[in-house]
């Protein structure tokens, strides 16, 4: 594309106030979506309004450049990315209008989010209605994005896919006109722009004409199956089907004109439902089952394999997975209804009609909210886990969304499982069985010639079979780079023709989304992986399988060792998208204060992809403009280590970058300062009323702001040293104990209490309390990018720990309990290391374990908890333990924060990022301590208490212990 095209447009857009960005970095980010393909843009704009979309595409058509509109950026086709001008609609145009509860619909902004969306149609119709599509992607995908793909979710059984709830849209065409379209009609938004008129005009005319023409072919080819997604939708123009423009456009991958917004019906939401789970020997056995099912009319049908469930319990735990039944694959069948009795009764009706065929092997009937909710999370979480096999090889998509009508699927599946074999693929497999609708991932080899021959040639060989059993070669994801070239193996060459003339009608200048449908870019062309370096083990001592990344578990966070040329795990972002929700997990705080894609898990993971893609290593990457400023608000809270499907881990990331960058180099003032704060503990504790004095004179604070440490910050008190004794004394220590208390820094320099507090919760629930040797875990030196100085620490840590017993550490402060039990490992490395990680518990899980062998706290519960887990907890050993030691203690009212507090060590403390750090602050920790002034508010984390302390100085928190504390100043510490 000629560059100068490119630098007219990007001077008309800007002299036209629109926001347009072509810097390295932003091009990095948007050279990818979740599929396998990779095309770099030559900028991307992000328009604010309907005008400014107008103006973009008026001014793309005058120049001739190609334009991709852009969602959430989860495509698994490759529709989301293009050359040219790629246009996101996700950032700024996030409207929703009012609620039509009469009519049961809502008109809603493109770049709207499916979870977002659906939540406030639930809290505005007072739970009575909700929006029904519910992809795997519903926390990120967008409303524009899921109408382009036609997408569809677990529960299109009941509910079909986007295009049955889609009742108008507006659009803006390759030529910038602004039009509405519905069941028979498509006009201008605006009656007096003339322009609009007449192309509506025009299209109206062209469509008729192409309809009536093509009455046979748009009768016989389209709409055979349920999830006939391949192609255009054409066939809603039938005269039988209301000539339906909306509906038509459904499904057309942006290829045709910009959705900008969209009226969507809305349905009842069920008041309850029930959740029957089978598990079968083989996954084909399930498939035969589902006609059965089907009759019973539920509200979902989803399959998945055992794979999948391996997968969850490697990496979630062997409890996320304790409720499925006996089984080699699984269908999870849910049924709605007015009372969880009768919902529960239609699950054993369909028992005992399934029981005459003799498939199932074993069942659970689950009605209990939260056992139903852990259950689905082992169909919509091992969906993306799967992207990773246990040792830790990539697996893709490709061949992820064919479908069948349903009673041909198990006749399909037995089919194509052997195909998978024949080409030495391992498959993946789960998906809307209910719907004929399969999702697989494979472990292809993208990467060499060969392997991406044999990739070329399964594909081929798939489409065929799909196409014998009558099948589509997409059910909802939509065809893009990955299938659109195949179209002519499903359809006749005059249906292709239809689609070609469809396509002209809208945009015969060929400029949005080219290759997509009509005319295609072949399907092997612009693979992501083709040039980039294999990884490979980094620091030995393990042995690797080529191509293999870290991929922690619950079991072992080094079952594999860290790759090479990568740093942090970089090369597994796959583009999920999972970093881009706004609820659920703890990732991603930054992108949750800015939207901004360059603050998302995966736009750091991209930018440092891209940065090996061109120098063959990410390794001394902080030098690099874009990598600093990628990676600059990235809090180091650990959550995508763990949220993250694919265990990317951008604070490890971070951390090598920052070390390799100063080795042998002044750091900032910060890395001396809160880096080396463990160091300096002992003196200033030595001197507290001092340096208690000073951390409040103006002048120390305003001087400490030029260095770098923020005068905004509400800094600590120091304990003085005679105090941390007395309480160290109170705890009441015994050699040969049962459990051993490891005091960190901050607890022994700042919050002495909490030791004597925990030992005595510790000897309630029935342990002897012993203390372990003075150490230091070395945290502050990892998250300033120190590593040699946390190796040493660490090591000499592990050194003192290992005892030869099996005792449990107890961590108090949490952030240093991950560390011992996930760098240690890691940076040192041998059996000592993983023999002491094993040990370590943080408070609460050392609580949690306690109540499950029997114990219950002593102590008063309140009436009301506000419950803040730190980040790096959060990671290494989930966020339950506290939760499920509340609500065994008597906690009536929980409030959880979900997310991290904004400080996580020492990037709240940071001048520069003070502001992030309370603008993160507001997602989630200010909106939980709103109106708690008579809560008990828990931060088990020094840095948790410390933000609380800055949001409301009168509130004070409290750590676990001192709230469980049995003694007589248990809870008023």
């Amino acid at each position: 594309m000629p560059k100068n095209d490119v630098a007219v447009l990007l001077n008309e857009l800007r002299d036209a106030g629109i926001e347009v960005e072509e810097t390295p970095r932003r091009l990095s980010e948007y050279s990818y979506d979740a599929s396998n393909y990779r095309v770099r843009p030559s900028a991307v704009a992000f328009p604010q309004n309907v005008d400014e979309v107008r103006a973009v595409m008026r001014a793309c058509s005058a120049s001739g450049v190609p334009t991709t509109a852009r969602g959430g950026g989860t495509s698994m086709a490759g529709n989301a990315i293009g050359e040219g001008l790629v246009v996101d609609l996700s950032r700024r145009m996030t409207s929703v209008g009012t609620l039509d509860a009469d009519h049961g619909t809502v008109w809603v902004d493109a770049g709207v989010v499916l979870g977002e969306l659906r939540s406030y149609v639930e809290r505005a119709s007072e739970g009575r209605l909700t929006f029904a599509p519910d992809p795997s992607s519903l926390t990120r995908a967008t409303i524009g994005g899921s109408i382009g793909n036609d997408a569809c979710g677990n529960h299109s059984v009941a509910y079909g896919r986007m295009t049955h709830h889609v009742k108008e849209l507006e659009l803006v065409t390759a030529d910038g006109a602004y039009l509405r379209a519905g069941k028979d009609f498509l006009q201008a938004v605006d009656a007096t722009d003339k322009h609009s008129v007449t192309r509506a005009g025009e299209l109206m005319d062209g469509l008729k004409e192409l309809a009536q023409a093509n009455l046979a072919p748009l009768r016989v080819e389209l709409q055979s199956i349920p999830r006939q997604v391949s192609g255009y939708h054409v066939g809603h123009l039938l005269p039988e089907h209301g000539f339906d423009v909306a509906a038509a456009l459904a499904g057309s991958e942006g290829t045709c004109a910009v959705v900008v917004r969209a009226r969507v019906g809305l349905v009842p939401k069920p008041r309850t439902t029930a959740l029957l789970c089978l598990g079968y020997a083989n996954t084909i056995d399930s498939a035969r089952d589902v006609m059965t099912i089907l009759a019973a009319k539920p509200s979902a049908i989803e399959g998945l394999d055992a794979s999948i469930v391996d997968i969850m319990r490697h990496r979630r735990g062997s409890a996320s997975v304790d409720s499925l039944p006996e089984g080699n694959a699984f269908l999870m069948v849910e049924f709605s209804a007015d009372s969880i009795g009768q919902a529960a009764s239609d699950c054993e009706r369909l028992l005992e009609k399934l029981a005459a065929d003799g498939r199932v092997i074993d069942h659970a009937i689950v009605t209990e909210p939260s056992e139903r909710a852990k259950l689905w999370r082992v169909r919509e979480d091992g969906a993306g886990l799967s992207s990773r096999r246990i040792d830790g090889i990539q697996t893709w998509p490709g061949w992820e969304d064919s479908a069948v009508a349903p009673e041909r699927l198990a006749d399909y599946l037995a089919e194509l499982l052997p195909l998978v074999k024949k080409y030495g693929y391992t498959a993946f497999m789960y998906g809307h069985f209910g719907a004929g609708c399969v999702h697989m991932r494979l472990d292809y080899d993208l990467r060499s010639d060969e392997g991406r021959t044999t990739f070329s040639d399964f594909t081929r060989e798939a489409a065929k079979l799909v196409v014998s059993h009558g099948g589509s070669l997409s059910g909802e994801h939509g065809d893009g780079r990955a299938r659109s070239e195949l179209l002519d193996v499903m359809y006749s060459s005059s249906m292709v023709g239809i689609f070609k003339a469809f396509k002209n009608l809208w945009d015969p200048a060929g400029i949005l989304n080219p290759g997509i449908i009509v005319d295609p870019k072949p399907f092997a062309a612009s693979l992501a992986l083709e040039g980039v370096p294999l990884p490979g083990p980094d620091h030995g001592g393990l042995h690797a399988v080529a191509g293999a990344a870290v991929l922690p578990s619950t079991e072992s966070r080094q079952l594999l060792p860290v790759v090479s040329p990568f740093v942090g795990n970089t090369h597994a972002c796959i583009g999920v998208g999972r970093c881009r929700a706004t609820t659920g997990g703890f990732m991603c705080p930054s992108y949750r204060a800015t939207k901004d894609e360059k603050d998302s898990t995966r736009g750091r993971a991209r930018v440092l992809q891209e940065l090996t893609r061109s120098k063959g290593t990410s390794h001394n990457g902080w030098s690099s403009p874009e990598v600093r400023e990628a990676l600059d608000l990235c809090l180091s809270c650990k959550a995508c280590s763990a949220d993250c499907p694919t265990g990317v881990d951008i604070a490890e990331a971070k951390s090598q970058l920052v070390d390799e960058h100063y080795k042998g180099r002044i750091r900032p003032f910060t890395h001396y300062s809160i880096g080396w704060l463990p160091r300096w503990l002992p003196l200033l504790t030595r001197i507290a009323a001092l340096a208690n004095l000073g951390s409040g004179f103006r002048p120390f604070r305003l001087v400490g702001e030029w260095l770098g440490v923020s005068a905004r910050r509400r800094l600590p008190d120091f304990a003085q040293r005679g105090r941390i004794r007395q309480r160290i004394q109170e705890a009441g220590f015994t050699d040969g104990a049962d459990a051993l208390l490891f005091i960190d820094s901050f607890t022994r320099a700042f919050r002495p209490e909490v030791v004597p507090a925990a030992a005595r919760v510790l000897r309630d629930s029935g342990s002897s309390v012993g203390c372990t040797p003075d150490a230091c875990c070395g945290l502050t030196w990892i998250s300033t990018g120190q590593r040699d100085g946390a190796r040493r620490r660490l090591a000499q840590l592990i050194e003192k720990l290992d005892d030869g017993t099996d005792r449990d550490i107890v961590v108090l402060e949490p952030s240093c309990a991950a560390t011992i039990r996930d760098e240690g490992p890691k940076l040192v490395g041998g059996a000592a290391a993983s023999r002491v990680a094993d040990r370590v518990r943080s408070f609460s899980v050392a609580v949690d374990e306690a109540i499950n062998r029997g114990w219950k706290p002593t102590a008063q519960p309140p009436v009301t908890a506000v419950l803040q887990t730190h980040c790096h907890e959060h990671a290494v050993f989930g966020s339950g333990a506290q939760k499920r030691v509340l609500e065994a203690w008597g906690v009536p009212q929980l409030v959880e924060s979900s997310s991290c507090c904004g400080v996580a060590g020492n990037f709240g403390f940071e001048a520069e990022h003070f502001d992030m750090s309370m603008k993160v602050a507001g997602h989630s920790i200010v909106p939980a301590l709103a109106g708690a002034s008579d809560a008990l508010v828990l931060t088990d984390g020094f840095s948790c208490a410390m933000q609380v302390s800055q949001i409301d100085p009168e509130l004070s928190s409290k750590h676990l212990a001192i709230a469980l504390d049995p003694g007589p100043s248990g809870g008023t510490e």
